[in-house]
């Protein structure tokens, strides 16, 4: 299985770097680690989470409040979306609801 992430994804994660880089010098980074550590994880656990408007499966992170949304599509993972949970449940349903990917 390849695991792709999608541009989309990319900007959610250099949003979140720069979010957390503000925090404190160096959470962006681990902030990074931490969230490939997930990414990494769905070789052997794709598939198993629960599937959230009607076409992702939605994993949550384990160290920080985000979301990882993706699709399996025959041998690749597409991850289109990683959301920080605390944000307006609307922006996140409208988002994935309307990207055709």
């Amino acid at each position: 299985m390849t695991i792709r992430i999608l541009d989309s994804a990319k900007r959610d994660l250099i949003n979140g770097f720069h979010f957390y880089e503000k925090q404190h010098q160096g959470l962006g980074g681990y902030f990074l680690d931490s969230i490939y550590s997930d990414i990494d994880s769905l070789i052997i656990y794709s598939g198993i989470h629960p599937i959230k408007f009607d076409t992702y499966y939605c994993m949550l992170s384990k160290r920080f409040p985000f979301a990882i949304y993706y699709k399996i599509e025959e041998d690749d993972l597409l991850i289109d979306a990683i959301l920080d949970c605390r944000q307006n449940p609307d922006v996140t349903e409208k988002r994935l609801g309307s990207n055709p990917q």
